[in-house]
């Protein structure tokens, strides 16, 4: 609850300091209008970055793979498309972070390395699943092969 009041508070504030320092410099109405251009730009970057994402992910479920990765980068891809879309020069910078693959692969990658995903024979995850090991990284499952070659 803090974090979000602290979020609510000081990024609105950040916005309009940034704001009106941008406009002292370069006049209201070219601030006004790269704002519209922050978000005309991250509209087609989000389509694009979007359409090869999804491409990717169904590549990765044809192949029989898990699409974990593209996954999150579809919610940083959200989250990005939502901030910039939001007027102001602070939510455009992060959006463009999630927007952008280098650094939105970067993003992922680091929230990966903090999540511990273990899943136990019932399909739940959490810490206490049945068989979960002593080890974070590892994910224990069963699995059936299908093949007619194998058999």
């Amino acid at each position: 609850m803090p974090i979000l009041f602290v979020l609510f508070v000081t990024v609105p504030l950040a916005e309009l300091f940034l704001l009106i320092e941008v406009g002292q410099v370069i006049g209201a109405l070219p601030t006004i209008a790269l704002c519209l251009l922050t978000a005309m730009l991250g509209a087609a970057l989000l389509r694009q970055q979007g359409l090869q994402t999804l491409a990717r992910a169904r590549g990765n479920l044809d192949q029989g793979a898990l699409p974990a990765i593209e996954l999150l980068e579809g919610v940083a891809l959200v989250i990005g498309g939502v901030l910039l879309l939001t007027p102001g020069l602070v939510t455009d910078g992060v959006g463009f972070v999630c927007l952008l693959p280098f650094t939105r692969l970067w993003l992922v990658r680091l929230v990966l390395a903090r999540l511990s995903v273990r899943v136990g024979p019932s399909g739940g995850g959490g810490p206490q699943s049945p068989g979960a090991g002593d080890d974070p990284h590892v994910i224990e499952g069963e699995y059936e092969r299908r093949d007619e070659h194998h058999r």
